[in-house]
């Protein structure tokens, strides 16, 4: 970057954006220091970058497509490759007069459209063919999720979500003590769901699941695409919104998390606030956070995944939410109800299991919809103090 050029306004110029006296002076700046490319810090509409463009006399490329590019860079699954992919075509639709703007002076004859047009048409077939066609592979991913989700549906699950870099992926590395779990600092190092099997102490296991991070103003082309790999996180039982308490920004970055999850109508999912890396932060400026944090989230965890035992915290709060989400229930069934104990067995959390004449009592640890189906089946559940 050799450059930075700001303007208060109080809505932008809907054709440039900037405003005509602003536009002047980045052409000069342009002069001045050589520059070849402009980002803007913003989502321009096709109009916009187009007189840009023209006015400036150079490459136009505003904050939508910076962060597809960097998407398209860091995509290593096939699922993850098409919804970049789908994103970039939804992008470039609306934006391909801009890009065919060399083809403008040609024109045909009488009653025959000139090679721009020809060409503008057909490249516009040829995107919506391969979206409808993305689209259609995008669904049959997302069945074969939905059917792995289904074989999982008695194990207690927990996803975490939280501002691109702020240490999901070091989390789920930490707290399964895989090594092959991909971690890296920088943006958008993880854009493919991942899942593995935790064990979080006394006898209980959680499915953890990383996901995709979030970004202040992200492209709505992004929202839209990766809505089928952010279904993990809206199969939860609870939501870890993990934030870097080490940035001076945290609390931005948490109200950002806090508006995408709103838009992806996750926002009542039972979440618990998860501060990360505070042992990045020195000694003196560490009770200050905490005392901030816990001013905003009386509930938060103060956790630090590179520090020695600095995910204890988290694991005490999963055995927590797993008891009070699966309570203690005491529960009747006749012997001859074979698939009843095998659902028992399978999908709730075992504790004792007696004879009392021709019946099995069992103590169990139950969520309410396996509790639920018993009562259907005629079972007689109830809970113990």
């Amino acid at each position: 970057m050799v450059g930075t050029l700001t303007q208060l306004v109080d809505r932008p110029h809907p054709g440039t954006y900037l405003g005509s006296g602003k536009l002047d002076e980045l052409s000069l700046r342009i002069q001045e220091l050589g520059a070849t490319l402009i980002v803007f810090d913003d989502e321009l509409s096709p109009a916009q970058s187009r007189n840009i463009e023209v006015a400036t006399n150079t490459r136009v490329m505003d904050r939508a497509e910076l962060i597809l590019d960097i998407f398209a860079t860091r995509a290593r699954s096939a699922e993850a490759r098409m919804q970049v992919e789908l994103a970039q075509l939804e992008y470039t639709l609306p934006r391909l007069t801009r890009m065919w703007t060399h083809l403008d002076t040609m024109k045909g004859g009488i009653g025959m459209r000139g090679p721009g047009e020809t060409q503008l048409e057909t490249d516009r077939r040829l995107i919506q063919h391969r979206i409808k066609v993305i689209k259609e592979r995008l669904v049959d991913v997302d069945r074969a999720r939905e059917v792995q989700r289904r074989q999982r549906s008695g194990q207690f699950k927990v996803a975490l979500v939280g501002y691109t870099n702020a240490g999901k992926s070091s989390i789920l590395r930490s707290m399964a003590n895989d090594r092959e779990v991909f971690v890296e600092d920088r943006l958008f190092a993880t854009l493919d769901p991942l899942t593995r099997e935790v064990d979080v102490g006394e006898g209980y296991t959680v499915l953890l699941t990383d996901t995709v991070g979030f970004i202040r103003k992200l492209p709505h082309h992004l929202v839209a695409s990766f809505r089928a790999t952010l279904a993990e996180a809206r199969e939860a039982d609870l939501l870890l919104h993990v934030v870097d308490a080490s940035h001076p920004s945290w609390e931005e970055h948490r109200d950002v998390v806090d508006e995408v999850l709103a838009d992806l109508g996750l926002q009542l999912r039972p979440s618990r606030l998860l501060c990360n890396k505070m042992d990045a932060i020195m000694e003196p400026e560490r009770a200050g956070v905490e005392e901030r944090v816990h001013n905003l989230v009386p509930d938060a965890l103060f956790v630090s995944a590179h520090a020695p035992g600095g995910l204890e915290p988290l694991r005490e709060a999963l055995v927590q939410a797993i008891r009070q989400q699966r309570p203690l229930v005491e529960i009747r069934v006749a012997a001859h109800q074979g698939a009843v104990l095998a659902s028992l067995h399978r999908d709730g959390e075992v504790v004792e299991q007696t004879t009392d004449g021709s019946d099995v009592l069992v103590t169990a640890r139950v969520d309410e919809k396996l509790a639920g189906r018993l009562r259907q089946a005629g079972v007689a559940v109830s809970r113990v103090s």
